[in-house]
């Protein structure tokens, strides 16, 4: 018996624009996750509250980090531009 041939092309699950916009969106997570760190004393007896609670840490941060992962949603759910 002969086997058939298919020419089934190899596609991602994602267009390239996709991807593109979920490194994007994975550089804003890191950012935020870097504008967390900080606030570390040289003397352990000494606690510094104004730099560890700064808006930066406590607030900040925070939002970017939960934005990057609400644009990481819409990367995955944006539907790709088709071509005719």
């Amino acid at each position: 018996m002969a086997k058939k041939e298919t020419n089934k092309e190899f596609e991602f699950a994602l267009s390239k624009e996709n991807y593109i916009l979920l490194a994007i969106g994975f550089g804003i997570i890191i950012i935020g996750f870097l504008l967390m760190i900080g606030g570390r004393s040289n003397d352990p007896n000494v606690f510094n509250g104004e730099e560890l609670y700064s808006f930066r840490r406590i607030t900040l941060a925070p939002l970017v980090v939960l934005f990057g992962f609400v644009f990481e949603i819409y990367a995955i759910m944006k539907k790709p531009k088709t071509e005719k």
